[in-house]
């Protein structure tokens, strides 16, 4: 359960099984399932199948991609501007340009609004596909990815909050504060159950996030970055296992169930632009402001990474999965057959990212590894 390399697998055959399922004789049950009402509506919480997946165990996996931004804002690579200067500048490349290119591709369409769809990374999946293919890159590659999508998931989270959020309700708002607020002070305490009060914590934010309008997997940030640094480390070993393999699996298979458009000729440019934007947006992006943030940076904060291996991360942080596809939602919502074109189109682009960063990345690892050795025979000789 804690393997990147599991997790990436059982991801992707979670993705599968729901799209053939979605489009098998047993599709329009399983789709009225999917669509179906439960949950105690008087206190407004009635949600489809779709959205409780979406909205609460989605909220989970931000809560740990909100306890790892904490420790690396306080203790890791992104705890010092110059140790972070690398990273970012590469990560405001890695979305601004498949942004820019989704712009360009659906300029004066009724479908500009999916711009931050391309600009996610999944970290599941790119730490996973790194672990499969990366063996022999230096350490600093893996340090570089997930520093990298850990800034994406903080843009992410600030889209979805700013862009994605209807009707805000300030009391609900105000509700989520005070909440934040007391736990922090619980946080300090000795001899209380702290990780039931996390639990507490978690559920009651889930529910005022969700009530205020702002998209309740915000929630899950929210508490990530209230726990202190020295104890996010313990909670990401307890948590992440189970995200990995329960959350965000369950979450793939009823996002990626979808009943399959009719192929008319031509897809719209939404499509177009998902599946362009994802794997060529990331490789520029990241690449070229990778490349020369690190000949900017100080000496001792270059990383020891050449143009290729930037080229290879950045080919897997083009793997938008997971939180690409919930902004296809947010995006077109009242759109279904937009969302099932994005949903492709995210599937498409994150398999042709997925596939230039694994075959790159295994021929970076092929060549450390022989340089290695030449220098270790060279050595002993």
């Amino acid at each position: 359960m804690k393997s990147d390399r599991s997790a990436a697998l059982l991801l992707m055959g979670a993705a599968i099984l729901g799209l053939v399922v979605a489009n098998s004789p047993f599709g329009p049950s399983f789709l009225d399932f999917k669509h179906s009402y439960f949950g105690p509506e008087s206190i407004g919480l009635s949600l489809n199948v779709a959205h409780w997946t979406s909205d609460l165990l989605l909220a989970t996996f931000f809560l740990v991609a909100g306890l790892e931004l904490k420790y690396e804002l306080r203790s890791g690579i992104l705890s010092k501007p110059s140790t972070a200067f690398v990273p970012v500048l590469a990560g405001i490349g890695g979305v601004v340009v498949p942004a820019l290119i989704y712009v360009w591709i659906n300029w004066g369409t009724d479908y500009i609004n999916g711009w931050p769809i391309p600009t996610a990374t999944d970290i599941a999946f790119a730490l996973g596909i790194l672990a499969i293919f990366g063996r022999g890159l230096p350490k600093s590659a893996r340090v570089f990815l997930l520093a990298l999508a850990i800034f994406d998931d903080l843009v992410a989270i600030l889209i979805i909050a700013i862009f994605f959020t209807a009707d805000l309700q300030g009391q609900w708002l105000l509700a989520a504060a005070v909440i934040a607020g007391l736990h922090i002070v619980a946080e300090r305490m000795r001899k209380i159950p702290i990780n039931y009060v996390r639990v507490a914590t978690f559920l009651l934010l889930w529910y005022t996030v969700y009530q205020s309008g702002v998209h309740a997997t915000v929630a899950g940030v929210i508490l990530g970055v209230i726990v202190p640094a020295k104890r996010t480390h313990s909670l990401v070993e307890k948590i992440q296992p189970w995200t990995n393999t329960v959350a965000l699996p369950i979450f793939a298979f009823f996002a990626v169930a979808i009943a399959l458009p009719t192929f008319d000729g031509a897809f719209s440019s939404v499509f177009v632009g998902i599946s362009v934007a994802l794997p060529v947006g990331k490789i520029v992006g990241i690449t070229l402001l990778a490349i020369l943030a690190n000949r900017l940076a100080a000496k001792p904060d270059r990383l020891e990474l050449e143009p290729l291996d930037f080229m290879a991360i950045s080919a897997l942080a083009g793997v938008g999965f997971t939180v690409s596809l919930l902004m296809t939602n947010l995006a077109f919502v009242d759109t279904e057959y937009i969302i099932a074109e994005g949903t492709l189109a995210v599937i498409l682009g994150s398999l042709i990212s997925m596939a230039i960063g694994a075959w790159l990345a295994q021929t970076r690892g092929r060549y450390y590894m022989k340089k290695h050795r030449e220098e270790k025979a060279k050595a002993d000789s």
